[in-house]
């Protein structure tokens, strides 16, 4: 949850409407149920509350950026509203219709879930709520919890299924997939079927110890040690390497007023090390000299201080760095928790803090409290309610040390695990019989017909520019 982004969501956007090279048999005028022939953007504006930000040409599709009205507290609506970012993938209204959220910002270029490929369906995409610009004027944190986001997603499904009329499945990865799971628990008999991808679930805050036994076995021998060696040498040259920092620090205009200190971002980037390698990196990659020297002892000042900002980001602890996701921070110290881990291969003299509690990163005058039963509660519901539910893991991401599990009381849900990937595990990584299961029940809970389901295989054509993505470049140590 805490690795360097790499690199942001673009907000330069094309404004209009579809050009002639992007239109498609869905860019045509659709009916709209009474007969009637109406444009689809006339039909999404036609919406209370929704307004239109731009449109972007695609062919096959229509690509809508809207604004939608959302009351701050859904529990007294009369309190205010702010302006929620969500998009639209317009396939076709006689098309199933996927409901994505990433749990955090939207992004303003069409792309495609794998879900949204497997149907050949539409996807409506929504920016979590006080991630901006969805976020309410002035911001009254405590409107920012798991209730009132899927409350969120409950009035953009209500709103748009009177559009989209057929199936809805709702799907996010890691944060997104946690989303898509609250969503579920609060609101049931919204969507017809599950895809969560990588989502964390920590139950109980205090108890860690499933992530050290991960990181005991994960991999090989070899390539642990490897990481080891270069994580212990950066804090061993901890002097040098800080006044390195310090350096980039004053050229780039960082400042460190929410971490408290240069010394504490630079402990905090150095530990998320070894589990910002595994969470966006292969076992491959391991060996690769440039981004993991091979004796860390003989390694240059400048090659540790190269592979610790390729993996873990020395820009992320600076306050120019932490502020887009104060967000994230606020629901990990209030609801979500946050892992904390071990260092048996550092001699205790060279950790100052450790593993820092969310709360460290979230500004001060932003109080937090944490609720402990807000995730145990989720938990159990999913295990004795789930239905229509799949989750998909990575063999070794480490986020999934702790994952959501099903019980008996569950009925058609399932958890999956993708051998040797990482925080991208999707279902195209499973083993090919459990690849073919699980897109035949996505299939037969977007309602398409049976023929589709026994073949199952992705109704839509692969798309490299809509459905290409490398794993969602986040801070290591954010799901």
């Amino acid at each position: 949850m805490r690795k360097a982004l790499r690199w942001l969501l673009t907000l330069v956007v094309l404004i209009g409407t579809v050009s002639t090279a992007g239109a498609a048999t869905a860019a045509e005028p659709e009916a709209d149920g009474t007969g009637v022939t109406t444009d689809i953007k006339d039909q999404l504006l036609a919406v209370p509350g929704m307004s239109l930000i731009e449109e972007k040409p695609y062919t096959g599709y229509r690509f809508f950026v809207l604004n939608y009205t959302q009351p701050v507290d859904h529990r007294h609506p009369s309190k205010g509203t702010f302006q929620q970012r969500i998009t639209v993938l317009h396939k076709d209204v006689s098309r199933p219709t996927v409901f994505y959220t990433g749990g955090y910002n939207v992004s303003t270029n069409p792309s495609r879930r794998e879900p949204t490929q497997i149907v050949d369906g539409n996807q409506v995409s929504m920016e979590y709520r006080f991630f901006t610009p969805s976020r309410p004027d002035p911001a009254d944190w405590t409107k920012l919890d798991i209730w009132q986001a899927a409350s969120d997603q409950h009035r953009i499904f209500k709103a748009l299924k009177k559009i989209y009329s057929k199936n809805w499945i709702s799907t996010g990865g890691s944060k997104g997939g946690m989303t898509a799971t609250y969503f579920e628990r609060f609101y049931p008999r919204d969507m017809d079927g599950v895809v969560a991808y990588v989502a964390p679930n920590d139950v109980v805050n205090n108890e860690d110890s499933a992530y050290d036994r991960f990181f005991e076995k994960v991999g090989t021998q070899e390539c642990r040690d490897r990481l080891n060696a270069v994580q212990r040498e950066a804090l061993v040259r901890r002097e040098p390497l800080e006044k390195k920092y310090a350096q980039y620090a004053a050229a780039e205009g960082f400042t460190f007023t929410t971490v408290g200190s240069l010394d504490r971002a630079y402990e905090a980037v150095v530990l998320d090390y070894v589990w910002g390698f595994w969470q966006y990196n292969l076992l491959a990659n391991c060996g690769d000299d440039e981004l993991v020297p091979p004796d860390a002892k003989t390694a240059t000042d400048d090659q540790i201080w190269n592979s610790i900002d390729t993996v873990s980001g020395f820009s992320f602890y600076t306050d120019q760095g932490l502020e887009p996701y104060t967000p994230y921070y606020y629901q990990a110290a209030t609801q979500l928790g946050a892992p904390t881990i071990r260092f048996p291969h550092i001699e205790k003299k060279y950790i100052r803090y450790g593993y820092q509690p969310p709360r460290n990163f979230v500004p001060r005058d932003i109080p937090t409290k944490f609720q402990p039963y807000a995730m145990r509660d989720v938990d159990n519901w999913v295990r004795n309610n789930a239905r229509h539910m799949l989750y998909v893991y990575g063999q070794n991401d480490p986020w999934g040390a702790e994952r959501f599990r099903v019980d008996k009381g569950a009925k058609d849900a399932y958890v999956f695990t993708a051998p040797g990937m990482n925080h991208g595990a999707n279902v195209a990584g499973l083993v090919a019989d459990q690849k073919a299961f699980a897109t035949a029940r996505i299939l037969a809970w977007a309602g398409v017909p049976a023929t589709a389901v026994t073949e199952a295989k992705p109704l839509a054509t692969f798309d490299k520019k809509l459905d290409v993505r490398d794993v969602e470049r986040e801070p290591a140590l954010r799901p």
